[in-house]
C-alpha cells in the first residue's frame, strides 16, 4: 500500500501542484497508448474479477461469461465512439461526460443534473470496491486484519494518491496492478488444476460428467440468467460501457484518437484472463463444496489460502487489492471531475481552473468518505443501489450518443426519455422483476426511453432547437481526423440546409 501511494506521487513529479482541472482529471490529455491500455483494461479488472467472477462461476457457471461478451463487444463499439468523444471534448476543452452533455444541449444546469445522477449510480461501485478490498485483505491476512481496518486502509490509500496525482497516478498504478494480475492469474490457471486434480484433463472430465449444468445456459440452481438475459445484457452493457463516465475519462486522457483505436483492437485480448477466476470458481465446487450466499465469493481464495505458502497468498492478495484500489480511484476521480466541471462553476466563488481543481479534490474526499461511512453503517443500502447502477447509467445512451450524431434530438425529448427510463429501471429492479420474462430490465427501459425521446423530439421542437445555433458542434462524430489523431482543421461553417 505504501508502494502504491509512492507510485502515485512519482507519477506527477515535475508537473507542479497548481495545474488546472484538465491536468488532474484527464492527465493533461497526454497519456500514450500503453498507459491508456492499462488504465482502461484496469477498469475491467475490479474486485469482481477475483471475488464475483469466481462466485458466479461457483453458483451458476456459464452465465458469468456475459462479462467477457459485453466487454469485448463494448471495445468494438468504443473503436467508433471513443475517437468521436475524444475529438468533441478536445475541440471544445471539455473534461467529462457531463461537460459534453451540457455543451451539446447548451444548458450548463443539465451537466449538473447529469453529474448528480451519475454520482448516485457510481457511489455503489466505490462502496463495493471498499467492501471487496476489505474481504481480500482480511482473508489473506488469515483474519489478523479486521474488515473494518481493511476498509479504512483501502479508502485512505486510494484517496491519498488520487487527490495528489489524479488520472496520471491511476494509470501508473494500473501498470503495477496489471503485471501482478497477469502473473498471479497465469500461475493459478496452471497450479490449481495440477494441485487439486491430475491436470486439466481430469478436471474438465469431472466438470462435464458431474457438473454439466454449469456449462450451459441458464446454468445451475434454477438460475434466471438464460439465453435471452445473456444476449440482452451483453448488448445493453456493450452500449453502456462506452459512455460510462470512467470509460470516458480514459478516452479523454489519450494523446490521440489513433491510440484509442489501437486500444480497442488489443483490449479484448485482456479478457482472456477473466476465464481463469470463472474456471477456478467451478474448480472450487469439488474442493470446497457447500459455500453459500456471500461465502461463494471467496471460492478462489479458499483454494489459494488452503494450499499455498503465506508469501504467495500475499502476492495474490496484493493483486486482488490493487484490483479494488485502481477502479475505486477512477470512480472517485470521475465524480470529482464531473462536479468540478459541471456543478462548481455554477457557484461564482468556485470558478477558475485552480479553484475547480481544488473543489474537485474536495469532492473526491467527500464521496470516498460517504461510501466508507455507508460501508460501516448501512452496507445493504448501497449494495441494493448497485443493482440499478449499470442499467440506470444505460439510460444516458440516447442523450449522449444519439444526441451527438442527430441534431434534432431536443433537450425536452432527451430529458423525457431519461426520466422515463430511470423510473422504469427503478420500479422493475426494486420490485424484483429483473429479468422480465427472461430479458434484462435495463434493455426494456432503454427501448421505452428511446421511443419517448424520439416521439417528444418530433412532436416538440424548442425555439433554440429550430435556431440550431451550433450546427458544427453536433456533427463532430463525422469530423475528419488527421493521421496523428488530431482533429483536422475546421472548414468554414455551412448552412444546415
Amino acid at each position: 500500500m505504501a508502494g502504491t501511494v509512492a507510485l502515485g506521487l512519482l507519477a506527477v513529479r515535475g508537473r507542479g501542484k497548481q495545474g488546472g482541472l484538465a491536468e488532474w482529471s484527464v492527465g493533461g490529455r497526454s497519456l500514450g497508448a500503453v498507459f491508456i491500455w492499462v488504465l482502461m483494461a484496469g477498469e475491467g479488472y475490479t474486485s469482481f474479477s477475483y471475488l464475483g467472477a469466481a462466485g458466479w462461476g461457483y453458483n451458476f457457471g456459464a452465465p458469468v461469461l456475459y462479462v467477457v461478451a459485453y466487454m469485448s463487444c463494448g471495445y468494438a463499439v468504443g473503436y467508433v465512439v471513443g475517437p468521436t468523444l475524444w475529438a468533441y471534448a478536445r475541440r471544445h476543452g471539455l473534461v467529462s461526460i457531463t461537460d459534453m452533455v451540457a455543451h451539446r444541449y447548451g444548458k450548463p444546469w443539465l451537466g449538473a443534473v447529469i453529474a448528480l445522477l451519475a454520482t448516485v449510480f457510481l457511489l455503489p461501485y466505490i462502496q463495493l470496491q471498499i467492501t471487496g478490498m476489505g474481504v481480500v485483505v482480511s482473508t489473506i491476512s488469515y483474519g489478523a486484519i479486521s474488515l473494518n481496518w481493511a476498509y479504512f486502509i483501502g479508502f485512505a490509500v486510494t484517496v491519498g494518491f488520487v487527490v495528489v496525482s489524479g488520472l496520471r497516478g491511476s494509470a501508473w498504478v494500473s501498470v503495477l496492478k496489471d503485471l501482478l494480475v497477469i502473473v498471479t492469474l497465469a500461475f493459478l490457471a496452471v497450479y490449481v488444476p495440477l494441485h487439486y486434480f491430475d491436470g486439466y484433463g481430469d478436471f474438465l472430465h469431472r466438470v462435464t460428467s458431474e457438473k454439466s449444468a454449469w456449462l450451459t445456459l441458464p446454468g445451475s440452481g434454477g438460475s434466471p440468467y438464460g439465453t435471452g438475459w445473456f444476449v440482452t445484457t451483453s448488448f445493453l452493457n456493450a452500449l453502456t460501457v462506452v459512455i460510462f463516465p470512467t470509460t470516458v475519462a480514459g478516452y479523454l486522457g489519450a494523446k490521440s484518437a489513433d491510440g484509442l483505436r489501437r486500444n480497442a483492437i488489443w483490449l479484448p485480448a485482456y479478457n482472456v484472463l477473466l476465464f481463469v477466476p470463472m474456471l477456478l470458481g467451478i474448480a472450487a465446487l469439488f474442493v470446497v463444496p457447500g459455500l453459500a450466499g456471500a461465502g461463494s465469493n471467496l471460492a478462489l481464495f479458499e483454494l489459494v489460502v488452503d494450499s499455498l505458502p503465506a508469501w504467495v497468498v500475499g502476492v495474490v492478495g496484493v493483486a486482488a487489492a490493487l484490483s479494488s484500489i485502481v477502479p475505486m480511484a477512477v470512480f472517485m476521480l470521475v465524480i470529482g471531475t464531473m462536479w468540478g466541471s459541471s456543478v462548481l462553476p455554477l457557484v461564482p466563488r468556485w470558478r477558475g481552473a485552480v479553484r475547480q481543481r481544488v473543489g474537485s479534490q474536495v469532492v473526491v474526499v467527500v464521496a470516498g468518505a460517504l461510501a466508507l461511512v455507508m460501508t460501516y453503517a448501512a452496507p445493504n443500502t448501497l449494495v441494493r443501489l448497485s443493482l440499478i447502477s449499470y442499467e440506470g447509467m444505460a439510460q444516458l445512451v440516447p442523450m449522449v450518443l444519439l444526441g451527438l450524431v442527430w441534431r434534432k434530438l431536443s433537450l425536452v425529448g432527451a430529458l423525457s426519455g431519461l426520466v422515463v427510463g430511470v423510473v422504469i429501471v427503478c420500479v422493475l429492479v426494486f420490485s424484483e422483476h429483473d429479468p422480465v420474462l427472461g430479458v434484462n430490465a435495463g434493455i426494456l427501459a432503454l427501448g421505452v426511453n428511446l421511443l419517448v425521446a424520439l416521439g417528444v423530439s418530433f412532436a416538440y421542437e424548442s425555439p433554440a432547437d429550430r435556431a440550431d445555433p451550433r450546427p458544427d458542434d453536433i456533427v463532430l462524430a463525422r469530423d475528419p481526423i488527421s493521421e496523428d489523431g488530431e482533429p483536422a482543421a475546421e472548414e468554414p461553417a455551412v448552412s444546415a440546409g
